[in-house]
């Protein structure tokens, strides 16, 4: 903090629209984040702000407490009917934290409810990030995010990354859940992308594997997608690459588009029964902008714009050229790999995985300079811009990239 004070001097925006934003100094900037991954439809889209102003006109807010208000119902139909099949509840929230947190205590009040409460333990990822909660900190796997907090948030089982093989990572999952079947509530996975650990990617069959492994022991399997969701991996859901549905579906930045905080977990109707009969049995967890009038206004108007705008099929193409240019730069000499899926490019530069390491640092400085926002973490250098990203803007973004790379280690 010492020495963000002292040599950041941050960017203060004053506008945005589609794949762009502009300082108080009137400079333009390409978003390569999409704002960390929100802005999946561009900064503004106008039928988001449209929708948005026709809600706030009539109703902006009321609880989910003994009422409920049209949007909050149709939102939920029209999220189950796009969603992995048998996910047929919907529980609304603020972030993705707090989608990921309302996964993890469903699945435990399930079990404590269902006669096995010692099934009070995750499984998860190393390398996993699942959001800032204490909950879903105990289940992440940076450890420069679990580090402070150590002692203070529990300890669940992890096994390694299938990004670092996934043969191995099968292994130690079917190992783990054979020896603690009776110990575990649920698997929690970011389906083929852990994202803030470096953009780390894994294949379906892992997916698969995962899925028939909670089936055989009878584990809820959770799927993360507050990320990988809403188109950013070429699919609707991450999920949808290796056929398999989740119990549980956490889902939270794309899914309103940038505009205002909202998220949903989503459960099958197994999970959503144990809930039922006396009272002590009900869900005691909600937010006090749960469901939200003018957030559910948005999302229902996000998933109009996916289906009548076609976005996944816009962003085809933009994803075959993020593939090709970052296969180009694995032949660079400072860069260590590459990777990419979807809407995802990323590059490791060579020295080392540590979050904290400054060399993407250097490019982003460099890519600040030509108009980019191109924020890295550590070596990883990356792009996820949006995917309706015009594609002149597009090669604008990948040529800066480029010429940052060349720039901050020549």
């Amino acid at each position: 903090m010492d020495r963000y004070r002292e040599e950041v001097d941050p960017l203060v925006v004053e506008r945005s629209e589609g794949a762009h934003f502009w300082d108080v100094d009137g400079r333009r900037f390409i978003d390569a984040n999409s704002s960390w991954w929100v802005s999946t439809l561009g900064h503004n889209h106008p039928r988001l702000v449209a929708a948005l102003k026709r809600q706030a006109d009539v109703h902006c807010h009321t609880a989910l407490a003994g009422m409920t208000h049209e949007g909050a119902a149709e939102l939920a139909e029209s999220l189950t009917a796009v969603a992995p099949a048998g996910l047929e509840h919907v529980f609304y929230s603020d972030d993705g934290s707090t989608a990921v947190e309302v996964g993890l205590k469903v699945a435990l009040q399930y079990w404590a409810q269902s006669g096995r409460p010692d099934r009070n333990r995750f499984i998860s990822l190393e390398d996993a990030f699942h959001g800032e909660t204490i909950g879903v900190t105990g289940v992440g796997g940076v450890e420069v995010f679990r580090r402070p907090f150590a002692g203070v948030v529990p300890e669940h089982f992890r096994i390694p990354s299938p990004a670092s093989g996934e043969d191995a990572a099968a292994a130690a999952l079917e190992k783990t859940l054979e020896e603690n079947t009776d110990r575990i509530a649920a698997v929690v996975l970011e389906p083929l992308v852990q994202g803030a650990s470096g953009m780390r990617m894994y294949g379906p069959e892992f997916l698969r594997t995962a899925r028939a492994l909670c089936d055989r022991h009878d584990v809820f399997l959770i799927a993360d997608e507050v990320f990988v969701g809403y188109g950013r991996t070429g699919k609707m859901w991450a999920c949808e690459h290796a056929g398999i549905a989740p119990d549980i579906l956490c889902t939270a930045k794309g899914f309103s588009g940038g505009v205002l905080p909202m998220a949903a977990t989503l459960m099958t109707d197994r999970v959503q029964s144990a809930f039922l009969g006396s009272d002590e049995r009900a869900f005691y967890y909600g937010h006090t902008f749960c469901g939200n009038p003018l957030g559910c206004a948005v999302a229902r108007e996000v998933l109009r714009v996916f289906e009548e705008e076609k976005i996944l099929e816009q962003a085809e193409p933009k994803a075959a050229r993020i593939a090709e240019v970052f296969s180009e730069l694995a032949e660079h000499p400072a860069v260590e790999r590459t990777r990419s899926l979807g809407m995802i490019g990323a590059l490791d530069l060579r020295g080392g995985d540590d979050y904290l390491a400054g060399g993407g640092w250097k490019i982003y400085a460099e890519a600040q300079k030509r108009g980019a926002y191109l924020r890295p973490m550590g070596n990883c250098v990356y792009v996820a811009p949006p995917l309706v990203i015009p594609d002149e803007t597009l090669d604008e973004l990948l040529g800066i990239l480029r010429e940052s790379l060349d720039a901050a280690t020549s």
